[in-house]
């Protein structure tokens, strides 16, 4: 999945995502990075490689999995499919706003 194909999955959330409070980067290994600000209503999506508060790293096609609802973020952070670098806790309200 490239990284046209997952803004393309994300984009319908980010009305939701405004509630985050806090500044996210996806690293998606070779398909590259995204930033998401969910400081800002609505949120916002970027391939700006900036500071943020948490990073997660995972693999694209895991990624759509669990943007897609078929992949649960605890189930993948537990096998090791997702690693959270920085804040958990934006990680952990983040999966939730996902999930809605």
């Amino acid at each position: 999945m490239t990284l046209d194909d997952i803004e393309e999955v994300i984009t319908p959330h980010l009305k939701s995502l405004g509630a985050l409070g806090a500044t996210v980067k996806f690293d998606l290994g070779d398909e590259g990075f995204l930033c998401l600000d969910g400081t800002a209503s609505p949120a916002t999506l970027s391939r700006d490689d900036r500071e943020v508060e948490c990073v997660i790293k995972m693999s694209s096609d895991n990624f759509a999995k669990m943007v897609g609802g078929k992949l649960d973020p605890m189930l993948a952070f537990t096998l090791g499919k997702l690693k959270v670098k920085g804040s958990t806790g934006v990680a952990m309200k983040l999966a939730s706003l996902l999930e809605n």
